[in-house]
């Protein structure tokens, strides 16, 4: 008869024997054994009528051993469901000793697994009740006046012009590489880019300004960008990494156009907002200025958000069983990684299990849930917004949609997970001790995370 022991063999980390008699294993082998029989076929024999000892020689030996660690496997399930152990992952086997395994000395056997327990822990911060500060960004005029200016901007038109003569020309160019006169190399490629510019390193904008099309200006991008520019202009326009920062370039002018801003009138009003009746200068601010604030609010909210979750997992004390889980990233995937892919890879895996384990406890805890049918709202409701419609009487459509997405679970699932947390992050605003602070945009991204350090 199978027996079952435990023992500890580290913090939060046992080793289960299970050891088997044979005849724990012998009769499904046996049994096994006469069903792969009646389906073999072979030259010479009808289907099934296979002498049983060929059948054995054949397909005996491996049969023997699926059934073993089958076995082992089931008294393992069993004892662990018996005992209720909380696991991380799944049991690993230890050395195993598959090789002695002979179904022609069938005998006693046992395997060794090792186990990860979940550990028992409080979330302290939330027993603390921790404070943290919620900012409200102003929207001060002159925000007001640099959106206006780039909505008008982004609606307006381009005329060409002959020559580059301000900073806000738009420049389209050619860049390949060449040799220092100029000449392009046999191999080169070319890539092409528009920007304005006053986006150009500032001594290339020097060596283009009052340039015409089809100009040419050669240089090499160490020498006309500052350190601080060089990564970025070789990156985007010249796709390009640092070993290309003192090779020759030929810049090629093909076009050369000025921006006009669409006028702020009731044209441009409704190209921004087509489902809104705005005729007024003063009721697109307005409206405007509650695009803005809803948006401040929701980067707002998201950096508040990201401080909770970075004070919980930081701060909760929370032993685990760290041998356990390296071996468990070393050799429980498809692909066995290395030691130091391991160690590489464990900061961030215990940052998102810790992660895990708390919020797992806050949503059984507090019996945060999500139905389906609030997944399949929010599927529709942005469904109808994407379209600008607010009610679906007007989506006779949506009805066949919704029909095909209940049928796609990934869908469903990513929309549950998103509402389930926003959910729980809501829930744990009433759980910490929120200052609310007005502040400037400038002051919101210039004022330091207060558990930024932790990440990692």
């Amino acid at each position: 008869m199978a027996t079952v022991t435990r023992e500890s063999i580290g913090n939060l980390h046992d080793k289960i024997t299970v050891k088997l008699t044979k005849e724990d294993y012998l009769p499904s082998f046996e049994k096994q054994l006469k069903q792969q029989a009646k389906s073999v076929a072979m030259p010479g024999f009808r289907k099934g009528m296979v002498p049983f000892g060929m059948v054995k020689k054949m397909y005996g030996q491996s049969i023997f051993t699926d059934e073993v660690l089958k076995t082992a496997g089931r008294q393992l399930e069993d004892y662990l469901k018996a005992e209720k152990l909380a696991i991380f992952a799944q049991p690993m086997v230890m050395p195993t000793r598959t090789s002695r395994l002979n179904m022609d000395e069938a005998a006693d056997v046992d395997f060794d697994f090792e186990i990860g327990l979940k550990p028992d822990f409080e979330i302290t911060p939330l027993k603390e009740k921790q404070k943290l500060t919620k900012y409200s960004i102003a929207i001060s005029d002159t925000m007001m006046d640099d959106e206006l200016k780039r909505i008008a901007q982004r609606f307006g038109k381009t005329e060409d012009l002959e020559v580059i003569g301000g900073k806000e020309d738009l420049i389209s160019a050619a860049y390949e590489a060449s040799y220092a006169g100029g000449n392009a190399l046999a191999d080169a490629q070319k890539t092409e880019d528009v920007m304005p510019l006053e986006k150009f390193p500032a001594k290339l904008q020097e060596l283009l300004m009052g340039k015409h099309v089809n100009d040419t200006v050669v240089f090499v991008p160490a020498e006309v960008c500052t350190a601080e520019e060089l990564a970025a202009f070789l990156k985007n326009p010249l796709k390009q990494g640092e070993e290309a920062a003192n090779n020759h370039y030929k810049l090629t002018i093909t076009r050369i156009a000025q921006l006009i801003p669409h006028e702020l009138n009731a044209e441009l009003f409704l190209q921004v907002f087509p489902n809104e009746m705005i005729t007024e200068e003063s009721a697109f601010r307005e409206k405007i200025k509650g695009e803005l604030s809803r948006e401040f609010e929701r980067i707002a909210t998201d950096r508040l958000h990201n401080e909770m979750y970075e004070l919980l997992v930081h701060t909760t004390p929370i032993e685990l069983p760290v041998p356990f889980l390296k071996r468990w990233m070393r050799d429980g995937g498809e692909t066995r990684k290395t030691d130091r892919e391991v160690e590489a890879e464990f900061g961030s895996f215990d940052h998102q299990l810790r992660w895990t384990l708390i919020s797992d406890q806050l949503i059984i805890n507090n019996n945060i849930q999500i139905t389906r049918d609030e997944v399949l709202n929010d599927i529709k409701s942005k469904v109808l917004a994407y379209f600008g419609m607010d009610s679906d009487e007007d989506a006779p459509w949506l009805e066949s949609y919704m029909l095909k997405v209940v049928k796609e679970e990934k869908t469903l699932d990513e929309t549950y997970r998103r509402l389930l947390f926003a959910k729980l992050f809501t829930f744990l605003e009433t759980q910490f001790d929120i200052e609310h602070k007005e502040v400037s945009e400038e002051e919101f991204f210039k004022a330091p995370d207060a558990h930024a350090h932790h990440h990692h």
